[in-house]
């Protein structure tokens, strides 16, 4: 029977109306303050101190003891120096994700668990699981499913596709069947105004409200290489690093009759290619390729057998998903998308859906070209980009049951 339960306070209204509800079910609420960073932003202030104040606020309201942890090392060397490493590498990391999976749901799990001796944790997000909001169905030899929140815009399973199941098993999420406006209006309701007028926490946590490339630049050295005309193949600007840059972003190169936007990266030769419009074909991609995937509750079966997995995809957590086709290769995966997405991005994570259910995720290594893409090719008029993808194996997936065939996706160049 689950009675002791550690709460993640964040000094926000999600995590302060997560401890209200623990409170009003009669369990012993540990309220837990996780300090990841503690350097000052630009104005001198640091976030963590106020977050804190305001943490201890709710706690002393609801009666509840408030630890504080510090886990500036463990984000240093798991979060922050692996963002490092993939901005060097080309890469377009999501430190959200990564500070799920080896923060909140490894190193807070752990601490809850090992010197809080409770029987399970809780956060504040919009997420479910199959075990119920407050585990009121938990089974302890049974896999637990990451579910969607009732609320669609504010839930946030994308940022849990890389949890594991030791912590996921025991994990609450209270606010998983509420809206997020009736969370304000519990707060307002309860005393909590303060909390509930406060601006939400946006962005990347160690930047606050700095420019990204101003921050960076303190850690990555500046790289100079050429801006390149994806179409002509002409040198059109310079740029000072391939790290401060990312697919579908705007180049800001100035003295040009249209705007230019960041279409590919080629880390060998340091070279950043542009298009013109945010609507040119290269900017579009099909398909992808991925590192080996972590998936949530199990592998799915169809992967089991060797058969093409059916399921929903998205790269961003507030895009819509499109339907896709996944392969399973020796070392990922290979994923075919039902209709191109723009500035599907390496580094990012793909993440499965079937249904309410997040299946789980996997790092986008490569992307392929698009059919528009490929027809751009074939007419001539893209001059310094290759396909990824040769025509005679582009319709890989097309045959659900053609082993032999589903099989040459190994080969594809795309990885």
């Amino acid at each position: 029977m689950i009675k002791r339960v550690a709460l993640g306070i964040s000094g926000g209204v999600d995590s302060a109306i997560a401890a209200l509800l623990l409170k009003n079910r009669g369990y012993d609420v540990q309220g837990v303050f996780m300090k990841n960073w503690d350097i000052s932003d630009e104005k001198g202030s640091c976030r963590a101190d106020e977050d804190y104040k305001d943490a201890a606020y709710v706690c002393e309201k609801l009666k509840i003891k408030l630890h504080h942890v510090n886990f500036v090392k463990e984000y240093w060397n798991e979060v922050f120096c692996a963002l490092i490493r993939e901005y060097e590498s080309g890469f377009t990391p999501n430190p959200d994700v990564l500070c799920n999976r080896n923060l909140k749901f490894h190193h807070f799990y752990n601490y809850a668990i090992d010197k809080l001796k409770v029987d399970a944790i809780a956060t504040g997000h919009y997420a479910n699981t199959s075990f119920g909001p407050f585990l009121e169905n938990f089974k302890p030899n049974q896999a637990v499913k990451l579910l969607k929140a009732k609320d669609s815009i504010k839930d946030q399973t994308f940022f849990l596709c890389q949890v594991h199941q030791e912590a996921l098993q025991r994990t609450m999420f209270p606010l998983g069947d509420l809206m997020k406006w009736e969370v304000k209006q519990m707060a307002i309701e309860n005393g909590l105004e303060k909390i509930a007028v406060k601006a939400e926490s946006m962005g990347i946590c160690f930047i606050g409200s700095r420019n990204f490339k101003d921050f960076i630049e303190q850690y990555i050295p500046d790289k100079p290489g050429k801006f390149i005309d994806i179409d002509t193949g002409e040198t059109i600007g310079e740029h000072k690093g391939l790290h401060q840059w990312t697919l579908g972003q705007r180049s800001g190169l100035h003295g040009l009759p249209d705007p230019y936007f960041v279409c590919r990266k080629n880390v060998d030769d340091n070279i950043i290619y542009v298009a013109q419009g945010t609507k040119h074909p290269v900017m579009h991609s099909n398909l992808l390729c991925t590192s080996s995937p972590h998936w949530i509750h199990s592998t799915p079966k169809e992967l089991l057998n060797d058969q093409i997995l059916f399921s929903d995809f998205k790269f961003q957590h507030s895009q819509n998903s499109v339907s896709c086709k996944v392969c399973q290769t020796t070392n990922g995966l290979v994923v075919k998308l039902e209709e191109p997405m723009r500035a599907v991005t390496a580094g990012q994570y793909a993440v499965f859906y079937q249904g309410q259910e997040c299946l789980g995720s996997a790092k986008i290594l490569d992307i392929g070209a698009s059919n528009f893409t490929l027809n751009y090719l074939k007419n001539g008029k893209l001059n310094c980009i290759q396909s990824f993808l040769n025509e005679e194996n582009k319709d890989v997936f097309d045959n659900n049951k053609d082993r032999n065939k589903k099989n040459k996706v190994v080969e594809l160049n795309i990885c």
